[in-house]
């Protein structure tokens, strides 16, 4: 349930173009529809999210059992507007978008999506980087996630500190986005870079790219939290999604 949703069933209501049991039939399960596997509840959808958090609640995959987790996606995907689920596995995502055709799945990335059917035209601009092409899928998490949310979103990859004319030459980029999101593994160093060449809001995403002192992406997270630019905060390890809804409602203002 969106605002815009709830302010149209009233106005249909109002208007008589709806009744009031027609209504409570759209409203069943809000705030929240429990989600039951033989006789147990294994979930409580917070089907008020989008309303106070400005995008559906996401399911995380990761750790679910798969008949939970079909489940859940089941009951999310009999409610309109869009749906994200992160972390999943390629075994689960052959499994799920054969249960599910209507899920999409995106490119290098472990996520499976169904967008919003009336979107309208993406607005703003969200700027996403990343270092190296191993941190790609993480980049493309966030990307995607900013995607749904409403925004445009122009990116720019394999531009670490290794080469720094690479990333120089999205300049056009670099002047016109409203947030950036800057991934990297290894020393973490290319949000700060990014942080002191522009105006604007930097969210860095560490990865676990990197060799063994990188310590599964440990030494990039205390590198970008040690940033000396100013417009740089950071996110857990690999948690592009987390970058990608923030950069969505930094977007959005």
């Amino acid at each position: 349930m969106t605002p815009e949703r709830l302010r149209a069933l009233l106005l249909d209501v109002a208007e008589g173009r709806a009744t009031v049991d027609q209504a409570l039939h759209h409203l069943e399960g809000f705030p929240v529809e429990l989600c039951h596997q033989q006789g147990a509840v294994v979930a409580r959808l917070d089907t008020q999210r989008g309303m106070r958090h400005g995008f559906p609640e996401v399911i995380l995959a990761q750790g679910k059992q798969y008949d939970h987790l079909q489940t859940i996606v089941e009951r999310a995907l009999s409610r309109p507007g869009p749906l994200l689920i992160t972390r999943v596995t390629r075994k689960r995502i052959q499994r799920l978008r054969l249960r599910f055709p209507q899920l999409e799945h995106a490119v290098d990335t472990g996520c499976l999506y169904r967008a919003e059917e009336s979107m309208a035209a993406p607005e703003g601009l969200v700027g996403v980087l990343c270092a190296g092409t191993s941190d790609i899928a993480v980049a493309e998490e966030a990307a995607l996630v900013a995607r749904l949310m409403g925004a445009r979103v122009e990116t720019h990859y394999d531009a670490g500190v290794a080469g720094l004319h690479r990333l120089l030459s999205a300049e056009a980029l670099l002047r016109s986005a409203r947030v950036f999101v800057v991934v990297a593994g290894m020393e973490g160093a290319m949000p700060s870079v990014v942080g002191g060449l522009v105006d604007k809001p930097v969210i860095a995403v560490p990865t676990s790219a990197g060799y063994g002192a990188a310590f599964g992406g440990v030494s990039a997270l205390l590198g970008m939290l040690n940033s000396c630019a100013s417009n740089v905060t950071v996110v857990n390890i690999d948690n592009g999604f987390g970058a990608g809804y923030v950069a969505g409602l930094i977007n959005r203002l």
